[in-house]
């Protein structure tokens, strides 16, 4: 799959998303990568693989005040299509993984995303 075609589905998950949900983020920006830094990496300690990375600071920790760098959630390319045999699959990969980041940006843990499907 060429990256303008993944990035197609990566904005085809977002315009997908209920409405309030896309209303809840403000000053995110979503972008595609091939793969995740060694930083990145080394985020996971050898467990599994990095298909999405949130940074900045979830809303439920803001603290009131403006002028702040704009939120990133990543979607990494090759992982996803690395661990997928379909573009079926793929698609549906970039969806769970959008929802975990954006879950993230709105402030939940691991374990709310992982009762949510979203892990």
């Amino acid at each position: 799959m060429t990256n303008r075609e993944f990035v197609r589905l990566v904005r085809q998950a977002y315009r997908e998303m209920p409405p309030h949900v896309i209303q809840a983020l403000e000053n995110v920006d979503v972008a595609v990568e091939d793969w995740p830094g060694p930083d990145e990496e080394d985020l996971l300690n050898d467990e599994g693989t990095l298909f999405g990375l949130y940074t900045g600071v979830p809303l439920t920790e803001r603290e009131g005040g403006g002028g702040m760098l704009p939120d990133r959630i990543v979607i990494y390319r090759q992982p996803i299509l690395r661990s997928c045999s379909s573009r079926t699959e793929a698609e549906h990969e970039i969806k769970v993984t959008l929802w975990h980041e954006i879950g993230h940006y709105l402030g939940m843990s691991e374990d709310d995303l992982h009762r949510l499907g979203y892990g």
